[in-house]
């Protein structure tokens, strides 16, 4: 089969709309099923129109052949991109023989508005003096602005800008605008807004089409979404009191001229049947106030006001730059009873995270309740003590015509279970939908083993990461927090990535944690920030939400793993300043080089050591591992990081100077807190697991600290006690030290702590406690206690790495060359496994028969891999029946007492290892 070019993206998108970044980065994908190819060239050409593109004069960018093998993260180079103006283009390459692919198909980018003086409108919306209460939240607010376009003229593009302090629903003429909701998503609000654009010709176009004198009408229903509701922990209008939006329409003529409608006091405002809302508390419709009509042209708003003119926006109005909130799946429930206390009971079967859509029949004014939970109690009633001071309520009143369907519209929930209260008819399964909302990420990986139980421990985690990706890295979808925690992002990346095309998110809430970065170069503990004396200086909570160890360094750990996992160098310059300035704050406020500052995190939910902790004062029930050594081992983990990305971008010295300060700040931890045998202040095993996985301490004390491990989890029957950030790590330093059968009996325990006793449990998503519920002691600590949080899910990385057997090579990054590794254990009789990588989908699956092991592999085109075949040099090995010597595109490395190693270019390769 010829190579053929797929997957065209830019910046990580497909067809992107409304772009204002620049540099522009495009991609692409080669698919061949013959084996060792490769690229070797290629040729972009970018056009104005689709007739120059099909005529293959790229007006805009013809790079002319390019003799290189990169395929990924090609930066354009062409004219200067005009705002408004849309971009074709399309890719050819050149194999390693020097033969040309056809031309892809073509794909197309827009650029938004690049200017701030482009932006016509004015903020608008309508105040409202009510107090906001968690029983009543504020009102939202209803839009409408219209104009005539001249019918003389043919219109070739209209393009709608919008952006929101809030959030918004958007209709032209009565069709609604895009699938995203939530729009806009959650930014740093002091420092940026995001902006959308929207092609809406097409119903622009039908004003036209209508009576004489049609005209266009855009209407925005406007909610408060995050930066006017309840936020976070801390209440309501952290950031402002009324949403607001700012709206600009641009029509553009054949001829060439323009006409433009912005938001500006001509636009009339109202209040109407969506009397409350709050993306936590919940929403309260009125059916009997629907103003039929009102977001089409002709609709009578003399009864409306004048929409109210705010001050502007002084920050930035950036571009979109990952994909939107939307409703992504839709679930029927398990079943829907009547309980005792007389209302509905809906068991959705899954944790979930979204609404509800129910059809209901009744008379006018009767209200039905909506509650949300994650559990029952022991009296079968919803479970709600974990939720604090978020109501998860959502409130109808029906308008008695006929049939009625109610999903609210700006609130997310968290829950399995719902009660349903009011409703006087018989709810059939067949009236309630559970609908399933999370930043639309590409599904990147699957992976089915012969076990069910760790099969269901992957569907928790991946449920767990669809929950709690929305708009930003959540710790949780249910309770009054719903924060982007750093920590708790970067020991899940790796498992994330996995799972989904991580990458535009990523890319997107690195800005928020970079914008959020304090004025002293202190990374925040979550992004966006919420700033105020309760959040900065501690207040009356137990923590200032500002530079802890392990969360603050996610502003450098992730960059890096950006740069591993997609090959990205320009996340690295993007964020290189804000990683400096974190490191220099760091070096200045601990001129000892070890990090004392307290109170931290610390090794969070981890579980107290059977060796006591009376020596070791600066600990507590969260974290097990002493503050000091914890910080001082991720202050030497960071440093080591930056120099390693200096280095990447062409800055030795300055990777000099970072490698010897992590040096220095290793030396200064081995003195402080590892004896000279090596044992580690706390003797925990985060402890001594993280000084591993970090290269924190020389030999021959690292393998006194394997030993160590080791006797410290025979010590507790085979049992972890890490908490998020040991967990991470721990199965990886096992394998990695040759203990993989360790590894596996822990991932296989079912007893308490482990993964398998929450699925035992019935749980369909991760808990944030490894005792969130014990049959001794039923729900514990209700005031922290989710039953959707996935750090403890990120031993979704090892399963994937380990069991699936796909990798990362340690010297090439963006998966340009695989390692394919499985470990073979566990009592597993096979495993399937598939990740689709930026390069492009890549399998690994094995399988134990009697005589034989089998293992299929599939590499990209234009990748490399190094597989690893398990087996004694005595052992015969095939591939597609014939003698790894024999077979083509195959070389052996090196055979070893476990294992030979090969290399081997893309395609499909079936090995057989004989017993």
């Amino acid at each position: 089969m010829n190579v053929t070019v797929q997957q065209l993206r830019t910046l990580y998108m497909h067809n992107p709309a409304g772009l204002d970044r620049r540099p522009l980065y495009l991609s692409w994908r080669l698919e061949s099923d013959r084996r060792g190819v490769r690229q070797s060239a290629y040729r972009v050409l970018v056009a104005s129109s689709p007739d120059n593109l099909d005529a293959d004069i790229g007006d805009v960018w013809d790079s002319g052949k390019v003799e290189s093998e990169a395929s990924q993260h090609i930066s354009y180079a062409g004219e200067a991109l005009q705002s408004g103006r849309t971009y074709y283009w399309k890719t050819r390459i050149w194999d390693e023989s020097g033969v040309p692919s056809a031309w892809s198909e073509t794909a197309h980018w827009s650029m938004g508005l690049l200017s701030r003086a482009e932006w016509e409108g004015r903020w608008i919306g309508l105040k409202s003096s009510h107090r906001p209460t968690h029983a009543e939240p504020k009102p939202a607010v209803y839009l409408r602005g219209s104009f005539r376009p001249d019918r003389a003229r043919p219109i070739r593009q209209a393009t709608l800008h919008i952006a929101a302090l809030g959030a918004y629903e958007l209709y032209v003429n009565g069709s609604r605008i895009g699938g995203d909701r939530l729009a806009p998503d959650w930014t740093e609000y002091g420092i940026r807004v995001a902006a959308q654009m929207y092609d809406v010709t097409e119903s622009v176009t039908e004003a036209l089409a209508g009576e004489p004198g049609g005209s266009a009408t855009v209407a925005i229903l406007l909610g408060h979404g995050w930066y006017s509701g309840y936020i976070g922990m801390f209440g309501y209008q952290r950031y402002g009191q009324d949403p607001r939006v700012l709206v600009q329409l641009n029509v553009d003529y054949a001829d060439g001229s323009r006409q433009s409608l912005a938001s500006d006091t001509s636009w009339r405002a109202s209040f109407g049947p969506l009397t409350a809302t709050d993306y936590h508390m919940g929403e309260t419709y009125d059916a009997r106030l629907e103003m039929h009509g009102w977001t089409a042209a002709g609709f009578d708003d003399a009864g409306w006001a004048a929409a109210n003119v705010f001050y502007a926006y002084k920050g930035f109005l950036s571009a979109d730059s990952c994909p939107p909130v939307q409703a992504m799946q839709e679930l029927a429930p398990l079943s829907v009873t009547r309980h005792p206390s007389g209302v509905w009971l809906v068991d959705m079967g899954q944790n979930m995270v979204g609404r509800l859509r129910v059809r209901l029949q009744g008379e006018a004014g009767t209200v039905v309740t909506l509650r949300h939970g994650e559990a029952l109690d022991p009296t079968g009633a919803l479970y709600t003590a974990n939720l604090r001071l978020t109501r998860q309520t959502d409130i109808y009143t029906m308008s008695g015509r006929g049939v009625e369907e109610y999903e609210p519209r700006f609130t997310l929930h968290g829950f399995r279970y719902a009660e349903i209260a009011g409703y006087q008819g018989e709810l059939q399964p067949s009236d309630v939908t559970g609908v399933v909302y999370y930043s639309a990420l590409d599904r990147t990986g699957t992976l089915e083993t012969s076990s069910p139980l760790l099969n269901r421990l992957l569907a928790n985690i991946e449920w767990t990461q669809r929950g709690n990706y929305v708009s930003v890295p959540t710790d949780c979808p249910q309770r009054d927090e719903r924060l982007g925690w750093s920590g708790d992002a970067q020991v899940f990346f790796r498992t994330s990535s996995y799972f989904m095309n991580a990458a535009p998110f990523y890319v997107k809430w690195l800005t928020d944690l970079t914008d959020a970065q304090r004025p002293t170069g202190a990374f925040t503990d979550f992004a966006p920030f919420i700033p105020g004396g309760k959040t900065e200086h501690g207040g009356d909570m137990t923590y200032d939400h500002t530079a802890s160890a392990g969360w603050g360094d996610a502003g450098v750990i992730i960059p890096w793993m950006m740069y591993r996992v997609y090959g990205d160098t320009s996340v690295i310059e993007r964020h290189y300043a804000s990683m400096t300035r974190w490191i220099t704050y760091l070096e200045e406020l601990h001129p000892g080089l070890l990090r004392e500052d307290l109170p931290q995190y610390g090794d969070w939910l981890s579980i107290p050591e059977s060796t006591g902790l009376g020596d070791f004062p600066n600990v507590s029930p969260f974290s097990t591992t002493p503050y000091d050594v914890f910080s001082t081992a991720y202050f030497a983990y960071s440093t080591a990081l930056l120099a390693r990305m200096a280095a990447v971008i062409g800055r030795p010295e300055e990777a000099a100077r970072y490698e010897q300060l992590a040096g220095a700040i290793k030396a200064a931890f081995n003195r402080a807190y590892v004896d000279a045998e090596g044992r580690i202040k706390g003797d925990t095993q985060a402890a001594y697991v993280m000084a591993i996985a970090m290269e924190l301490l020389p030999e021959p004390k690292r393998a006194f600290a394997v030993s160590r491990l080791l006797q410290l989890l025979e010590a507790r029957d085979w049992h972890l006690s890490t908490g998020i950030h040991g967990t991470r790590w721990l199965l990886p330093v096992l394998v990695e030290s040759g203990h993989e059968e360790v590894a596996y009996r822990l991932l296989m325990q079912t007893g308490y702590p482990s993964w398998f006793y929450s699925v035992l449990q019935g749980a369909t998503t991760i808990w944030e406690r490894w005792d969130g519920w014990t049959e001794e002691r039923g729900f514990q600590r209700p005031g922290m206690n989710s039953f959707n949080h996935y750090a403890l899910g990120s031993v979704g990385e090892w399963i994937f790495r380990f069991v699936g057997g796909i990798d990362l090579d340690e010297e090439v990054p963006g998966f340009k060359r695989i390692r394919i590794h499985p470990r073979i254990g566990g009592g597993l009789d096979y495993v399937r496994c598939q990740y689709d990588s930026i390069q492009g989908p890549i399998e690994c699956s094995w399988r134990r028969e009697a005589d034989r092991l089998c293992l299929d592999v599939r590499l990209p085109a234009g990748t490399t891999g190094h597989v690893r075949l398990p087996g004694r040099p005595d052992q015969r090995m095939e591939e597609s029946g014939l003698a790894l010597s024999d077979s083509a595109g195959i070389t052996v490395l090196e055979r070893t007492p476990e294992a030979t190693e090969l290399e081997m270019g893309s395609g499909a390769y079936r090995f057989v290892v004989f017993n």
